[in-house]
């Protein structure tokens, strides 16, 4: 059988693809570059041009994950209500949608981001964008400033075990949803 010769992107695409279905199956711990060039049938030095390190595929499987997130946010409120609810609706649908959409992988994935310092620095700086984005949708119910960093903080803390929540069955995602949702009004209601 031939195989299929794919663009730089489109190879780059197949291995982040490939990753997550490595680590959905067996695990992050079970992914390495070797084992990635082994599951997506290309040889060793196909999978080290693309990632020079397995720091490196862990975080351009977040910064994937993260686009995705970003994307879905920007497609929610497309058709939300430009009103505080509306957005707070918007936010915890892509938020929670996004985290279902991905499955439990994404645990595996963000608990070896915790692992080193230039991994730390990649969660971050994602997170940090996704806040201001949020933090810019919520300005016109708050002061000029937005919700506050401290508010912002509560609001992803409870986003992420809401959603956590709801990957693992603990909550059925329309509450984990509505819940966060609830919680954004509240505390943007309170600046």
């Amino acid at each position: 059988m031939a195989r299929t010769r794919l663009s730089r992107s489109d190879r780059f695409d197949q291995l982040v693809e490939v990753s997550w279905a490595l680590v959905r199956a067996e695990g992050a711990d079970a992914l390495t570059l070797g084992r990635l060039a082994e599951h997506a049938g290309v040889a060793k030095p196909v999978v080290y041009s693309h990632f020079g390190s397995r720091a490196e595929l862990l975080a351009a499987l977040f910064t994937e994950f993260d686009g995705r997130q970003a994307a879905m946010l920007e497609a929610s409120l497309v058709t939300a209500p430009a009103t505080l609810d509306g957005r707070a609706n918007a936010i915890a649908n892509s938020y929670v949608g996004c985290a279902l959409a991905q499955g439990r992988e994404l645990t595996g994935v963000l608990a070896a981001l915790e692992g080193s310092p230039e991994l730390e620095q990649v969660k971050r700086a994602a997170e940090h964008a996704y806040s201001e984005r949020c933090r810019e949708l919520l300005q016109p119910f708050t002061g000029p400033a937005g919700p506050s960093a401290p508010s912002l903080t509560a609001i992803f803390g409870a986003a992420d075990g809401l959603s956590h929540a709801a990957v693992s069955g603990a909550l059925p995602p329309e509450e984990a949803t509505g819940e966060l949702a609830q919680l954004i009004v509240a505390v943007v209601g309170k600046s």
